[in-house]
């Protein structure tokens, strides 16, 4: 659990440089088609969508307070890390908190998917039936990727400030219905919103939009909007499916600990409900070890450079943890159910 800052600055400037450099450059060579760029994008394009996913994995380590010593650094890097992603840091690392402390428990936390029991999909229509397949196609991961980053932490924000403005003026109103002075600021102050936890939330939302809103305009006016948009729009979408895809294979997968809430084990769900995923060594630094999620769920505050070792000093205690090899992960989208009677993750077709 012993974060090292060298170890973390040195891992910060080794992906958001490079990142940083491939994103100007994928600019420059998209302004033009011609055989340069036919072959010199796509590279660039799988190198940016590879270094965002190590970005990302930063951001996370950050959000348990394991990749810097100190809490103020590592909330000062995410936020940093957060415009790269487009989604804010602080209710991301909120809603991943309480994935963490309820894997394995099917009846708290259904995954990324939000995944519905077996008896409840049988119950539905064919229609209903067919929807939640094709909701849940890994296809859709591309378009659910740009919705989960850059729209949905907007769309809360917009719709939060509705809901606090409708409130505040139905209370204002009532107030002075009555003959009451009524201080705005306090009502507002105490507003509980529907899509924030915490004010904390809602200030890194502004705050994330706020920079990425003039990000978005001053490189759009910069390489033609259309031409940004474009090229953004390719690059989110991509980059957060390869993320979600990572995620739910390591938490869906054949044989995978899914419990309900009488017999949950915080350990079991660590140990035996996170793969280990078999990547070759270029992979796992693209990922910054996130392969060894077993040890990343068994303590959360272990920053990545330290996973491999702890893996590795503890194999005799892991003889449960399931190894995932590249040729299975496929197999794994097929499990969108809870079976809650034999306690297993099964597919539609069972």
């Amino acid at each position: 659990m012993a974060s090292d800052d060298r170890i973390a600055v040195w891992q910060i400037f080794n992906t958001v440089v490079p990142l940083v450099v491939c994103a100007y450059a994928f600019c420059e060579v998209t302004t033009s088609f011609d055989l340069k760029s036919i072959l010199i994008a796509p590279l660039l394009f799988l190198l940016i969508v590879f270094l965002m996913s190590r970005s990302f994995s930063l951001m996370h380590d950050c959000g348990h307070h394991s990749l810097f010593r100190t809490k103020y650094l590592n909330r000062i890097i995410a936020f940093g890390l957060s415009i790269i992603h487009g989604i804010p840091h602080h209710p991301w690392s909120r809603g991943h908190a309480f994935h963490h402390k309820y894997n394995g428990n099917w009846d708290r936390y259904r995954g990324p998917s939000a995944l519905t029991t077996r008896e409840q999909y049988e119950s539905k229509k064919s229609w209903a039936k067919y929807f939640y397949q094709i909701l849940r196609h890994p296809l859709l991961l591309f378009p659910g990727g740009f919705y989960y980053l850059i729209l949905k932490p907007r769309i809360a924000l917009f719709l939060g400030f509705f809901e606090c403005l409708f409130a505040t003026l139905q209370k204002l109103f009532h107030a002075l219905s009555k003959g009451e002075f009524v201080n705005i600021f306090s009502i507002i102050n105490s507003h509980q919103s529907s899509f924030f936890y915490t004010r904390g939330e809602v200030y890194d939302t502004i705050a994330n939009s706020a920079i990425l809103f003039t990000c978005w305009w001053l490189i759009g006016g910069a390489i033609g909007h259309w031409h940004f948009w474009l090229l953004y729009a390719c690059v989110m979408s991509s980059s957060a499916a390869l993320m979600i895809a990572v995620f739910f294979v390591q938490h869906n997968f054949p044989g995978s600990y899914a419990s309900n809430e009488e017999d949950w084990s915080y350990f079991k769900g660590a140990i035996e409900g996170s793969s280990f995923l078999q990547l070759p060594p270029v992979l796992n630094w693209f990922t910054a070890d996130i392969a060894y999620h077993h040890i990343h769920h068994l303590s959360e505050r272990i920053p990545n450079y330290r996973l491999r070792d702890c893996h590795y000093a503890n194999l005799h205690l892991l003889a449960d943890v399931k190894p995932l090899y590249l040729h299975q992960i496929p197999a794994c989208f097929s499990l969108i159910l809870w079976d809650n009677v034999n306690l297993e993750l099964v597919s539609t077709g069972m």
